[in-house]
């Protein structure tokens, strides 16, 4: 599992981007793969799939708002 913080979250489209705390690339989350409902400026903990179109952050869990 790695950290990060949520930069943006729309809900009305369910897409949005993770800066990773080890201060990699950010990644790409889709509603499909978050668990608790975030928010921007939120720490998570999430896995990663690698897919056609990236990198996409999967299993979204809120650690902290």
């Amino acid at each position: 599992m790695r950290l990060g913080t949520v930069k943006f979250y729309n809900t009305k489209e369910g897409v949005g981007s993770i800066t990773p705390s080890n201060g990699g690339s950010e990644v790409s989350v889709f509603a499909r793969g978050v668990i608790d409902p975030i928010k921007p400026n939120n720490i998570v903990q999430f896995d990663i799939e690698f897919t056609k179109s990236g990198i996409e952050a999967i299993k979204v869990m809120v650690l902290s708002a």
